[in-house]
């Protein structure tokens, strides 16, 4: 060889064979990337002269192909020799050469590794003259026996990961046959590795659907991937144990090429089934919630509706004439935004006629919110008309609404509007001309938009004089004044309430239906009733829990004020004989409304005031009352439905 080669010197033999070799030789560095020397065969296989030669990079030498050099490189460097048909050398023309590599280390000390590198041709030239069928019959076992070189390779090359991995990981050939198991698949699978490799994977762990059906190969997505050479991703499909249990994966098939083309595929696998159970239990858990949501939205517009029933002033038992002008003052301004202020004795509906108002208005479809003034502690009121930040109260763990911005878009009842202290009516003044407020402990404002209606059973004009109560709070409240009347005023509607009021006691406590008597009316209407409406129910309920066999027991405070022994001054109460004539008829009226028009037999009016049935007969003829069945029943006592009452 030449002076300045950098093979080492050894006997001289060697340098002649290496001269005279028929077979290509190199000597390549592959840290420096460099020819470092040629003898003239490969000089001549290559196109270059030996200088040239010697001047030309590796990966120059090899372009395009930097990934498959260094794999061959590093075979050789890690096993002293390592063959290859991967690598195209150019020729100096430019065409790339079909050759066999066959490479081995030179020197075993600490400078860097030569590499010595045999082109091997007379494996080509066999080829050239062996007949098709030998080169057919040939090329089918080289190349299985190159495929199972190739993942024999990929599984010793990262054994550490495959052992260490966590999913389960496995490769297939081009023909479905399993070519390695890592350790976590046979754990997931319950299979030995040896039990599989060899085997058509799908027929034996991904042979059925989950719901039990045949799942052919030609579908099989992992297959897929060394056919369409595409990725396969997958995770709603199961894998079937050795002891024939499932379980759901989430799977990836990637294709696997080598020389360009589709060999087989990796495929990494990892057990879902907890996870999918967790999902299934939070879909099941979301459709309870949507259940759950679906039957409250159901059940509020039930009550909702309930309430407008009970509550709806169309539906208010009372035919006196003070009822029928509340009834008329609530159709005037329920449409309005007015605020309004109900003044009025404890116990006469002072409530009802606010939710009456509210139903009949605009904001009917949003809440309407009830602040009993009287119960909330003074040191409490800002915190629950306008909420509080957490932190701001001593036990105030989160934030809360107040009042005000819970009846967003709705109506806010402000029963006993008299008990708000002095210092807080300017902040509800502010409130209810600005519609603003700030939570206590936050300097953020909020905006609100509330109708209020106000109640007391105070004279709240008698307050603003003594200075108790403020001036233009009070003007801002009693926009539209509505009073309350008592029930000492509403003589004509008692016969009506007590019979509604029993009824629905009885329903209570599930006893069939009392019935009132004359003398037991006479006495309900005589009763000056003090506690108003709130009193007679009391009255009632307790009258059915008396009853034995429908005959009810009333039981009236004894020495009340009646009122046809003594009126408001203690004066005898004295009637012309119009206003007994309209009472009697008032009364033939109430008996027949709660009789449903029925005047003879059980259950009849006559039953009912305790007269011969041919005297009410007489009365109901000469007092002018028509009666008509079918219109008696206009609040809805037939149908049953609820009545709610004033």
């Amino acid at each position: 060889m030449h002076q300045n080669r950098a093979i080492d010197a050894g006997p001289v033999d060697f340098e002649r064979i290496f001269e005279a070799a028929a077979e290509p030789m190199l000597v390549l560095n592959p840290a420096a990337d460099r020819v470092i020397d040629a003898n003239p065969a490969a000089c001549r296989l290559l196109g270059y002269d030996h200088d040239a030669l010697r001047d030309i990079r590796v990966t120059a030498l090899h372009p395009g192909q930097l990934p498959a050099l260094i794999v061959f490189t590093d075979g050789v460097l890690a096993k002293g020799e390592f063959r290859t048909r991967g690598l195209k050398p150019r020729h100096a023309a430019g065409h790339e050469l079909l050759v066999e590599y066959a490479g081995s280390r030179l020197g075993d000390g600490p400078t860097p590794d030569l590499l010595l590198i045999v082109c091997d041709l007379a494996a080509l030239r066999k080829r050239e003259t062996d007949t098709e069928a030998d080169l057919y019959i040939r090329g089918g076992i080289e190349e299985w026996q190159r495929v199972e070189r190739f993942f024999r390779d990929v599984e010793r090359e990262n054994q550490l990961i495959l052992r260490a991995a966590g999913e389960g990981i496995y490769g297939v050939n081009a023909d479905g046959k399993t070519t390695f198991v890592n350790p976590a698949a046979e754990r997931m699978l319950g299979w030995k590795a040896e039990e599989l490799v060899g085997k058509d994977m799908h027929s034996i762990v991904h042979h059925t659907h989950a719901d039990g059906s045949h799942y052919p190969a030609i579908h099989c997505p992992i297959y897929a991937a060394f056919r369409d050479g595409a990725v396969h991703k997958v995770d709603s499909e199961v894998f079937w144990r050795k002891d024939g249990g499932r379980f759901f994966v989430e799977y990836t098939s990637t294709p696997i090429r080598d020389r360009g083309s589709l060999i087989g595929a990796v495929i990494v696998f990892r057990d879902i089934t907890q996870r999918r159970e967790a999902d299934e239990r939070l879909r099941a858990a979301l459709a309870e919630v949507e259940q759950l949501r679906t039957r409250l939205e159901q059940d509020n517009e039930y009550l909702q509706e309930e309430i407008r029933l009970q509550t709806n002033h169309r539906g208010i038992i009372g035919i006196s004439a003070a009822m029928q002008k509340t009834l008329q003052q609530i159709d005037l301004v329920a449409p309005t935004e007015a605020s309004v202020l109900i003044s009025g004795e404890s116990g006469t509906g002072k409530e009802l006629i606010a939710r009456a108002i509210h139903g009949a208005s605009k904001r009917s479809h949003r809440p309407l919110i009830r602040v009993n003034c009287a119960a909330v502690a003074r040191d409490m009121f800002e915190s629950e008309f306008f909420g509080h930040a957490r932190g701001a109260l001593a036990g105030a763990l989160r934030d809360r609404p107040g009042r005000f911005e819970l009846a967003d878009g709705g109506t806010l009842f402000l029963d006993e509007i008299g008990d708000i202290p002095l210092e807080l009516q300017g902040k509800l003044l502010r409130v209810l001309q600005e519609g603003q407020f700030e939570r206590v402990g936050e300097a953020r404002t909020r905006n609100v938009d509330v109708r209020v209606i106000a109640a007391t059973n105070r004279d709240l004009g008698a307050a603003v004089r003594d200075r108790r109560f403020r001036e233009d709070l009070y003007f801002r409240l009693n926009v539209f004044p509505i009073e309350s009347v008592p029930l000492r005023e509403r003589v004509d509607d008692i016969p009506l309430l007590a019979q509604h009021f029993l009824k629905a006691a009885a329903h209570k406590l599930k006893i069939s239906d009392p019935r009132l008597t004359e003398g037991d009316m006479r006495r309900l209407v005589q009763y000056a009733w003090p506690g108003n409406v709130r009193e007679l129910q009391n009255v009632m309920e307790h009258a059915a829990i008396l009853a034995r066999n429908g005959r009810i027991r009333i039981d009236l405070p004894s020495g009340g004020l009646l009122r046809t022994a003594a009126g408001r001054n203690g004066t005898a109460t004295l009637l012309t004989e119009d206003e007994r004539r309209e009472r009697d008829r008032a009364n033939i009226i109430a008996a027949l409304d709660a009789c449903c028009g029925k005047v003879f037999g059980p259950g009849g009016a006559a039953e009912l005031l305790n007269v011969r049935p041919t005297t009410l007969a007489s009365r109901i003829k000469t007092l002018g009352i028509e009666v008509k069945r079918e219109n008696v029943g206009r609040r809805g006592r037939e149908s049953g439905e609820p009545i709610a009452t004033v």
